[in-house]
């Protein structure tokens, strides 16, 4: 058991760090200048963790929150922002490209090496590097969203998480992660003849709904123990609804929240609006109200609960 541990702690970063060295590498290429290799030295954190974590605590994830996938974030989201700032610049200078957008063009992609003669690393090369630039950063995106729910699943647990808790949490990221990608495809394809103000704000706002991942708090219940009146009468709102109100919190200032100010500013300010622009604006609206509606509700149910226990506790003393 302790072996598998072992063995998938390690597996599930070296994915992490295959992935990072992609878009290492793919920043590298398209940018044409080597320096951007210097990327990889944000893989070392990663690596030490990996060595502290095998060694202190056997390969086991924590319970609130998962270091390899924050560090994960921190060295692959760089070369996505480089990646998306210059599709951005450059886009009218793109040369003929290869796109992925059937799967007739995929299949004559991965058939190109055999038209090609010997096949060799400088032919995949070639082929990779046909490939059109936004589908490349399309396909880093989405890689990036089912690595990091397949990470999370392959990780070991943490002490105290549950296994009901993680496929609870994967649920989570899976409608999570649908949300991030469409949020970043749409609003950038919305705003790709603006200027690149827009474009910053919107990477900003990806960057900071990543964050929900290495956060375990949406699922990790802080029971607290429930025994006499004086006990649960101690016991406070945010220790009884933990749970509860972090989800609401995440939707309000990690997730929806943003969302909805980004689609608003678009429409408002950039002047763009479309069927899909207006639903999904909806749909955030409508998230955040029930998020609020949701957090009112807790906080009277909490505390019409505390006025009846106290006025047991009263009774019972007369």
């Amino acid at each position: 058991m302790i072996l598998f541990k072992f063995i998938s702690a390690i597996i599930t970063r070296a994915l992490f760090i295959l992935l990072s060295l992609i878009g290492v590498w793919r920043v590298t290429f398209v940018k044409n200048d080597r320096i951007y290799w210097l990327l990889t030295f944000l893989f070392l954190p990663l690596v030490a963790e990996m060595i502290i974590t095998l060694w202190r605590r056997k390969g086991r994830d924590y319970k609130w929150f998962s270091p390899p996938i924050f560090l994960f974030l921190i060295g692959i989201v760089p070369s996505i922002w480089l990646l998306e700032l210059h599709y951005q610049q450059d886009k009218a200078l793109d040369p003929k490209c290869k796109n992925l957008d059937s799967l007739e063009n995929v299949r004559k992609l991965i058939t190109l090496n055999e038209t090609q003669g010997n096949v060799t690393e400088n032919n995949y090369f070639t082929v990779l590097s046909s490939v059109c630039h936004n589908d490349w950063i399309l396909a880093l995106h989405q890689i990036l969203l089912i690595l990091l729910i397949v990470g999370k699943w392959l990780l070991p647990l943490g002490d105290g998480f549950t296994r009901d808790e993680l496929s609870q949490l994967l649920l989570i990221f899976v409608g999570t992660a649908a949300d991030i990608l469409e949020f970043v495809n749409e609003t950038l394809s919305d705003v790709s003849r603006n200027s690149s103000e827009p474009v910053y704000i919107i990477l900003a706002v990806w960057t900071w709904s990543m964050l929900q991942f290495p956060l375990h708090l949406s699922v990790v219940n802080s029971k607290a123990k429930t025994g006499t009146n004086e006990d649960t009468q101690e016991v406070s709102l945010l220790t009884k609804h933990s749970t509860d109100i972090w989800n609401v919190v995440g939707a309000l200032f990690i997730h929806d929240g943003p969302f909805l100010v980004v689609r608003l500013t678009i429409m408002t300010h950039f002047y763009v609006f479309h069927q899909m622009l207006a639903f999904f604006t909806i749909k955030n609206f409508l998230v955040v109200i029930l998020n609020l509606y949701r957090l009112a509700v807790i906080c009277l149910d909490f505390r019409s609960s505390r006025q009846s226990v106290v006025g047991h506790s009263v009774v019972s003393e007369v």
